[in-house]
């Protein structure tokens, strides 16, 4: 099945999508402030809609016969990025919620602006990319303003672990079926930071795990310069 509206970056919907996905959150936030019955409705309701979407794609892409069943694992980072996310807005758990943040933010918001798309709107492919990435990043940014949950500087050393883990198990999955999840055997087609990297797969690598501690770094530095912040603002105590 050819798409008769090709995707192209930065469109009028492409820019609308964004709007939508980084406003969202915030408005859900403004809806719950005075009702826990209502923030346990849009708790069910972020969930609801990216398991349906999940699984409607799945259907989808199998009827239209665009890829095999190879191609269909949860084996992109946005996929486990998913679960945790899943989880985190269900228990409110801060180590889940640290894992949320980082995943969600620092991969699926990369895809949200440089998506590895081919379809443009209104394809159902186009509506189902951005419904799963940008609702990551809906639940992500809801738990924080919400729960008021935050990364501190130890996340970055247990979520780099648990990046390690991904990685390992991808690139397993990657040389048994040549799929290229996380873009770990090479570089994706669509312009992103990961083009700036090297040719060389060992280098390439290497290159990413150093580009995931640069996302993760900026990732918590707004946190850092607040603490910061607060700490010269304190008064002193003297004895």
């Amino acid at each position: 099945m050819n798409s008769q509206t090709p995707f192209h970056a930065y469109s009028v919907e492409h820019l609308t999508t964004i709007l939508i996905t980084l406003a969202l959150p915030f408005v859900l936030a403004a809806a719950v402030r005075r009702s826990a019955a209502v923030q346990r409705v849009i708790i069910a309701a972020i969930a609801a809609v990216l398991v349906v979407n999940y699984l409607t794609y799945l259907v989808f892409v199998r009827r239209v016969g665009d890829i095999e069943w190879r191609q269909m694992l949860p084996m992109q980072m946005c996929d486990w990025a998913m679960v945790v996310v899943l989880v985190a807005v269900w228990t409110a758990n801060h180590r889940w919620f640290e894992v949320a943040y980082f995943w969600g933010l620092g991969g699926t918001l990369q895809a949200v602006l440089t998506p590895n798309l081919h379809y443009g709107f209104p394809d159902p492919r186009f509506i189902s990319f951005f419904v799963a990435h940008g609702g990551i990043i809906v639940g992500v940014v809801f738990l924080m303003l919400t729960r008021r949950l935050r990364p501190y500087p130890l996340s970055i050393v247990r979520v780099f672990a648990w990046s390690e883990l991904y990685f390992v198990v991808t690139l397993v999955v990657d040389e048994i079926t040549g799929v290229n999840y996380g873009f770990l055997l090479h570089k994706p087609e669509a312009f992103s930071l990961l083009s700036l990297l090297s040719d060389s797969r060992p280098l390439y690598s290497l290159q990413m795990h150093g580009l995931a501690l640069l996302f993760f770094s900026a990732l918590y530095m707004p946190f850092a310069i607040v603490d910061l912040i607060r700490k010269y603002r304190s008064p002193v105590v003297h004895q």
